[in-house]
């Protein structure tokens, strides 16, 4: 039969390590268990939309996480968002790679995916990357398939 003091203790060490698997799996849901951004390069995009994209969001090439989104900001003289891409550096894309904004699933986060090039030369810091494709609204695509709809009704009478 354990004793009061045991059983408390018990108890305690349990409780510790409940809040200690939260910890790590809230973590792990909000994307900050990821590489450190000492060992990567910092790639610029220029998107007309970034649609519901933020900070912290993945960048995938085939299906894999290779970098993070590391801050978008809005240029006054081209009046785009700036995207900045912090890549890890053990993965290196030509030059002439393009970046998409796609979203998982239907209604998921958005994530940007870079496709590789056919460049011998290699992105390096600081590089703008030239081809890019918006994200593309949901909204938009609703207006303009009703729109169509609307139009084709009228042509009928």
């Amino acid at each position: 039969m354990m004793t009061r003091k045991e059983l408390d203790l018990w108890v305690g060490i349990f409780a510790v390590i409940g809040i200690g698997a939260l910890l790590f799996l809230s973590l792990k849901v909000a994307n900050l268990a990821s590489f450190s951004a000492a060992d990567s390069y910092q790639v610029n995009a220029k998107f007309d939309n970034i649609g519901g994209l933020k900070v912290r969001a993945p960048v995938k090439s085939a299906g894999v996480v290779v970098g993070r989104v590391g801050e978008i900001r809005f240029d006054n003289e081209s009046f785009e968002a700036v995207v900045a891409l912090n890549i890890d550096g053990r993965y290196q894309f030509p030059k002439d790679s393009s970046a998409k904004i796609l979203t998982s699933g239907l209604l998921g986060e958005q994530y940007i995916g870079l496709s590789p090039g056919g460049d011998s030369v290699n992105l390096k810091g600081g590089d703008t990357l030239k081809l890019t494709q918006s994200a593309v609204v949901l909204e938009n695509l609703i207006g303009q398939f009703l729109y169509n709809k609307a139009a084709e009704g009228d042509g009928k009478k």
